[in-house]
């Protein structure tokens, strides 16, 4: 057991998490965090965006999606893929993952084409029906969207009223692995066959056992978030790679061994910093509330009359303290940054983090 003060809990935390020192670049973030989060809500930049702008040297606003898919003129060959998008085993999450993430996703794919469920679940007849014709629709015309399947029939489950079957079957589809996303044009994803778009390597690779998987998710939480707490079940498949961490103030926490040298690192001059909501320093509520003295809700499906801090606020980290929020909003169309409300504890400005978001966007 290591015993650490909350300060240098905080500092290795924050090392740990690339926001000290970042990577040249996404490949090196995507092998040090696992994952990264995709969002498409644009309010100031998107979630994974604003993510790997403060790990990532020199990162561009699309630069995740170019990663993952190339450009719309110039989109990857299935050779050049190093990463793909999908949902993480067990949870509505979709992230940008390496291709050795795929034989763990297969078992998870085959559950949800299985269970009742009108998101990512079984397809009722009418989706199965409809499925085989965006099939071969796609099979012979390459990557579609589903306002690109002829079929103006409504699907009443899981969409709303108004949803198209084009897109809950589509959308099925790629819960359970039969098609792919390509490529990217904002925020709307291309899909095409799994073999046009991951590696023949990749495909062929043999599922792994359950017991691996629930490894390798137990991994990939340590590595996306650094400092964890983990469940018994958790701790019994990485026993002989983590450290238990005891501060003062926390439940028992953990880290992989193999960061414990970060704990003497030396800690560079910083400027404040804004977080995304889901940023993995601040993703676990009750860490963030028991570590850094801060209690956060990402609010943007909270009621109005309910919001605390306002619908996207951006967290403000300086040095090794959380000190308050901006709410930003891009003005696209007169190329501004709009600060909705913002909060910061007394003795510390939040402006050059401010300005450092306008130049990410690109706005005055």
């Amino acid at each position: 057991m290591l015993r650490l003060s909350p300060l240098d809990a905080r500092r290795f935390h924050r090392r740990a998490l690339l926001l000290n020192a970042p990577v040249p670049n996404i490949a090196a973030a995507l092998d040090r965090l696992g994952f990264v989060q995709i969002d498409p809500i644009n309010i100031c930049g998107r979630m994974h965006d604003l993510i790997l702008r403060n790990r990532v040297a020199g990162y561009r606003e699309g630069d995740l999606t170019r990663h993952l898919h190339g450009s719309p003129t110039c989109p990857l060959a299935t050779a050049e893929r190093t990463a793909f998008e999908h949902h993480l085993p067990g949870r509505n999450i979709l992230a940008a993952l390496t291709l050795d993430a795929w034989p763990h996703l297969l078992a998870a794919m085959r559950h949800r084409s299985r269970r009742v469920g009108s998101w990512s679940g079984k397809m009722d007849a009418r989706q199965r029906r409809l499925a085989k014709t965006i099939l071969a629709e796609i099979s012979s015309r390459g990557p579609l969207c589903s306002d690109d399947i002829d079929d103006n029939q409504r699907d009443h489950q899981g969409w709303g009223l108004h949803a198209s079957l084009a897109k809950t079957t589509l959308h099925k589809l790629f819960f359970h692995g039969r098609v792919l996303i390509a490529r990217r044009i904002g925020s709307r994803g291309f899909y095409d066959l799994p073999e046009r778009v991951l590696p023949g390597p990749t495909l062929t690779s043999p599922e792994t056992a359950l017991a691996e998987t629930r490894g390798w998710v137990t991994l990939l939480k340590l590595r996306q978030r650094r400092v964890v707490a983990l469940s018994r079940s958790e701790l019994g498949y990485v026993a002989d790679l983590v450290q238990r961490i005891e501060v003062e103030g926390c439940r028992p926490l953990f880290c992989l061994r193999e960061h414990l040298p970060l704990l003497s690192a030396a800690d560079p001059p910083v400027e404040p910093l804004l977080l995304a909501p889901l940023d993995p320093l601040i993703y676990d509520r009750r860490l963030t509330r028991q570590l850094w003295g801060y209690d956060y809700t990402w609010e943007v499906y909270t009621p109005p009359a309910k919001r605390v801090r306002g619908y996207y606020a951006l967290p403000v980290l300086a040095g090794v303290e959380l000190v308050g929020h901006i709410d930003p909003k891009a003005d696209r169309a007169n190329k501004k940054l709009v600060v909705v409300a913002r909060s910061v504890r007394r003795g510390h400005r939040a402006a050059t983090a401010v300005q450092s978001l306008k130049r990410f966007l690109g706005l005055k």
